[in-house]
């Protein structure tokens, strides 16, 4: 397990071998992205901006933006459960709350997450179109639609 631990401490030692205080310089500027996205996207969706920058206040806020209750919270928790099938879910359906359904969108919101969300909340073409979660989604080449 230390052999573990000691390979990764060796990668970070080369990255800021290599970058040096540069790298903190990258971190903010990502976490500045990552913040006007956000608060552009909790606009654009009729929910106070300035909870981007609220630690817990920010998730509920995003929970509600895609109709989920704020206990949800809680679920996000769990080690597995939450990070690896819940999180990328939410993702999903904040794209189909803002109107975009298709596979493209969905593996952009999961890969390039901070881009997507900002892309999102930066668009003329994309609008809120309310709370998903609960819905039964009906396919857009559907007789029903």
């Amino acid at each position: 397990m230390s052999s573990i631990v000691q390979f990764f401490a060796e990668i970070i030692q080369n990255v800021y071998a290599t970058f040096g205080d540069g790298i903190f310089v990258i971190a903010i500027i990502f976490g500045f992205i990552g913040i006007v996205a956000q608060w552009r996207l909790y606009e654009k969706a009729g929910q106070p901006g300035i909870a981007s920058i609220v630690p817990i206040w920010n998730f509920i806020v995003f929970l509600r933006i895609v109709g989920r209750p704020a206990n949800h919270i809680f679920l996000f928790l769990i080690p597995v459960y939450g990070q690896l099938y819940l999180l990328p879910k939410v993702y999903i359906e904040l794209c189909n709350s803002f109107g975009k359904n298709t596979i493209l969108d969905y593996v952009m919101v999961i890969l390039f997450n901070g881009f997507y969300i900002l892309n999102l909340g930066l668009s003329y073409e994309a609008d809120y179109l309310g709370p998903v979660y609960g819905k039964q989604q009906v396919p857009a080449n559907s007789a029903l639609a």
